[in-house]
């Protein structure tokens, strides 16, 4: 599979009218999912636009393909940024679970290819989050195996 060039790829694409105070716009296309809670996926970011802030409940390494991707760290009993990573293409990062932050593409946006894995039971990959730090949405293997025996179906 040829990631730059597919267009058998179903891309979701993410957005906002401003209501979290800063553009969200990037979309995401899963590769594979498997019943062990492995997945990969690809995130696109539009230029200069931002992910939903959001929690990784699950292990995930990421390489950025194109683009330049900013990791902005928050503290959420503050609410205040706590450092800012620029990564650029063929930069890799592997983290463990619990971090808070959000993504933002660089001037020419951003396309990282994500492996996450859930080996817990429930397959929770991630929460994202409102500003104050309650959830707003949990993504899980459970929801994105379904929708895939969907679409495979």
């Amino acid at each position: 599979m040829n990631l730059f060039d597919n267009q058998e790829l179903e891309w979701k694409r993410y957005s906002d009218d401003g209501a979290f105070g800063y553009p969200i716009d990037y979309a995401d296309a899963v590769l594979d999912a498997r019943e062990d809670g492995r997945l990969e996926i690809l995130v696109k970011w539009e230029p200069n636009c931002y992910c939903h802030l959001h929690r990784h409940t699950a292990e995930t390494s990421s390489i950025v393909l194109e683009g330049e991707l900013q990791v902005i760290d928050i503290d959420l009993d503050t609410g205040a940024e706590v450092g800012t990573r620029t990564r650029l293409a063929g930069d890799f990062a592997h983290k463990e679970p619990g971090d808070v932050h959000m993504e933002r593409g660089g001037p020419n946006g951003a396309l990282v290819l994500f492996s996450i894995y859930a080996p817990d039971g429930e397959g929770v990959l991630a929460e994202a989050l409102h500003k104050d730090g309650s959830i707003a949405s949990v993504s899980t293997m459970k929801k994105i195996l379904k929708h895939r025996a969907k679409q495979l179906g």
